[in-house]
């Protein structure tokens, strides 16, 4: 049994609640303890006072409790200052290289001041216990001592935790940027056409660089493409690229976006607010639709590519940054630089390398590659088996002028396959209505009509026209009936009246 709490004092009250805050709701005996002292006396005398509470394990000599040590699981020491064979704190060290965690306490009767800062400095003690003891006051300081251990247990624990997903973090954000680079690496850009190689040899050449890349282009080329295969296979490429379209906020929103603002700079500017550039420090920043931009944006920005200075809004002070620029419009900038709508200097600027890419509709042989790689896309995305397209939707897909270039392409596969079912193949049918009248046109744009007066010669001018338009785009009598709506054998009857090869 425990002894009893002594009442008279004036803290005796206060003093009972702590003890009995000491006592575990979880386990009857949560923590084990262990007492080493010569005297048999005080051992039985302090397990008395603690073993209500606690595992209690005995030893009246060093060797025999780093027995103890080694076998159970100790979470306190308590030590007689002065023993035989091995002082108290030649216990503790070892305690200390054994079980670094465990609280230690220390017993004395001595006032050795020496003794005292010995066993603090090498024996790293928790608390001294002078002889005598109030056992209500020892039961407080054992109840605190593990306390602390309870805590130092949890910090170790969340520590190792935050270790683990910090590691787990860095992996994932070493898998997720190396999927990154493989995402806009070169390859990733389809394209056979003599034109898109041209394109490829500029690319590989300036992304080793840190030259200004100015990147031209109808809307759906794949401008924001290009961009990112040239950070991320430059020497940037560990660092951050981002990305504003200057199009899509007003000139003071956009300045606060790309260089920051102080706090109060505006109404609801709470906050310091980093801007992109310095946020792109060390990495690259595209520019996209530059074209869009008002004069006194330009002037902020030719700043900045002249100088490498950035001043937050709301701040009179500017900032170094380290920032390669890559922009891109699909403007004709040299014809707003001739209006007056936009900065010759910074045009020059910003066109030390400029990439032209290609509309779709001249690089046709390039339609295919990216018709099958679109199509694989939207299977994985919607768990589709479609294999491929008929002769007659590719062709059609081929024809098409593609005012929305590829971008269009990948919205109008991506229609299809959601629209097309269980099937094995696409068709012509497939495709949206907008998309065979785009058709349609394009070829009667590309038929003359005939300079006739008789109507039937006339008519016949026009069909062989449109058979042999057919027949060179197609390849095949086959794919060119197809095409023009028919029977083969209608078509094969068609051409021998009009005496075609």
């Amino acid at each position: 049994m425990s002894e009893p709490p002594r009442q008279p004092a004036a803290s005796a009250s206060a003093v009972s609640q702590a003890i009995e805050g000491a006592r575990s709701t979880q386990d009857a005996h949560p923590y084990g303890l262990l007492i080493v002292d010569d005297e048999e006396a005080i051992l039985e005398s302090l397990e008395l006072t603690l073993a209500e509470d606690y595992r209690v394990f005995t030893a009246t000599n060093g060797p025999d409790g780093l027995e103890i040590l080694e076998r159970e699981e100790i979470n306190l020491v308590i030590v007689d200052q002065v023993m035989p064979e091995m002082s108290g704190v030649e216990f503790l060290e070892e305690v200390i290289a054994r079980k670094p965690e465990t609280i230690r306490m220390m017993l004395t009767g001595y006032a050795d001041v020496h003794s005292i800062v010995r066993a603090i400095n090498d024996g790293r003690i928790y608390r001294y216990i002078q002889k005598p003891w109030e056992p209500d006051e020892l039961r407080v300081d054992v109840k605190r001592a593990l306390e602390t251990y309870h805590l130092t247990a949890e910090n170790a624990q969340l520590g190792a935790a935050l270790a683990a997903a910090n590691e787990r973090l860095r992996a994932e954000n070493l898998y997720l940027r190396r999927e990154v680079q493989r995402q806009y690496a070169f390859d990733q850009i389809l394209g056979e056409s003599p034109s898109m190689q041209r394109v490829f040899d500029v690319m590989e050449k300036v992304a080793e660089t840190d030259a200004t890349v100015l990147i031209g282009g109808e809307t759906g080329t794949g401008k924001d493409l290009v961009a990112r295969a040239i950070h991320y296979a430059g020497p940037r490429k560990e660092r951050r690229f981002v990305a504003q379209n200057c199009g899509a906020l007003p000139d003071t929103l956009l300045e606060s976006e790309l260089f920051g603002h102080k706090r109060g700079a505006f109404t609801g500017a709470h906050a310091d607010k980093k801007g992109l550039f310095e946020l792109a420090d060390g990495g690259t920043i595209f520019l996209d639709e530059i074209g869009e931009t008002e004069p006194g944006m330009q002037v902020r920005l030719l700043r900045v590519l002249q100088d490498g200075e950035i001043r937050p809004l709301g701040s009179s002070e500017t900032r170094k940054v380290d920032v390669r620029i890559l922009a891109a419009t699909n403007r004709d900038l040299r014809a707003a630089v001739e209006s007056q709508r936009f900065r010759e200097d910074l045009y020059y600027r910003l066109r030390v390398v400029e990439i032209e890419l290609p509309p779709l509709r001249e690089r046709r042989e390039d339609v295919p590659a990216l018709a099958h790689h679109f199509l694989d896309v939207a299977n994985d995305k919607m768990n589709r088996q479609i294999q491929g397209f008929t002769n007659a939707a590719m062709d059609l897909l081929t024809a098409c002028p593609w005012s929305g270039n590829v971008r269009e392409l990948e919205n109008e596969i991506e229609r299809a396959v959601a629209l097309a079912g269980d099937v094995e193949m696409l068709g012509p049918d497939m495709f949206s209505e907008h998309l065979r009248k785009e058709v349609a046109a394009e070829v009667g744009r590309s038929i003359e009509l005939p300079d006739e007066h008789d109507l039937n010669r006339a008519v016949d001018v026009l069909k062989r026209k449109m058979i042999e338009t057919a027949v060179a785009e197609t390849g095949s009598k086959t794919r060119a009936a197809e095409r023009l709506g028919i029977p083969r054998q209608s078509l094969q009857k068609m051409m021998k009246r009009l005496e075609m090869d």
